[in-house]
């Protein structure tokens, strides 16, 4: 009687690790800014940074804007003194004059925020290189 035979080597199956897929650069920076790493910190304080200087030049037009008046009258007494339509150039200037010069400034500040705020939703979500 034969000797049995010893069962049946399976088959090798040769393992190769996959490809590792890397997320693209727009998921790994939004995963930066939703775990607040130093990376998405980093991100986010430029976004601020960029609109507090926005405000800070917008806030300077507009304290030389309206704060040079007092200094354009005092440098200029004559031009102080005269009227247009019956009412002083100085009143004029600060009570209807003042009001679409802020809502201008209002306007770009708005304006420029968002695109602030695009330009970083743009720089969060563009494609790796």
């Amino acid at each position: 009687m034969p000797a049995p035979r010893p069962p049946a080597a399976p088959a090798r199956t040769r393992i190769v690790l996959a490809e590792v897929r890397r997320g693209s650069r727009a998921d790994r920076t939004r995963s930066e800014l939703t775990q607040q790493t130093r990376i998405g910190d980093t991100l986010v304080r430029g976004l601020v940074r960029a609109q507090l200087a926005l405000a800070l030049r917008l806030s300077v037009l507009v304290l030389i804007g309206l704060g040079g008046l007092p200094w354009l009258f005092a440098i200029a007494p004559s031009l102080g003194r005269t009227t247009v339509l019956g009412v002083n150039l100085p009143w004029l200037l600060l009570a209807v004059v003042s009001f679409p010069f802020l809502i201008v400034v209002g306007w770009a500040y708005v304006r420029l925020a968002e695109r602030n705020e695009q330009d970083f939703t743009d720089l969060v979500q563009r494609p790796e290189r």
